[in-house]
């Protein structure tokens, strides 16, 4: 896991991709807030953002 996010790192350097960056970590903010909704309380909240 640490040698992809590494290899991600190098390879955003080296092909000037840093715009890559937000949607990387949007996609991983968005995937975990769906992971904790599945089975918590807070469920129903998390829904009425989207």
């Amino acid at each position: 896991m640490i040698s992809l996010v590494r290899e991600m790192i190098l390879y955003m350097g080296a092909r000037k991709k840093w715009w890559l960056s937000p949607i990387i970590l949007i996609l991983l903010l968005v995937g975990g807030l769906i992971v904790l909704a599945q089975g918590s309380a807070v469920a129903p909240f998390i829904y009425t953002i989207f």
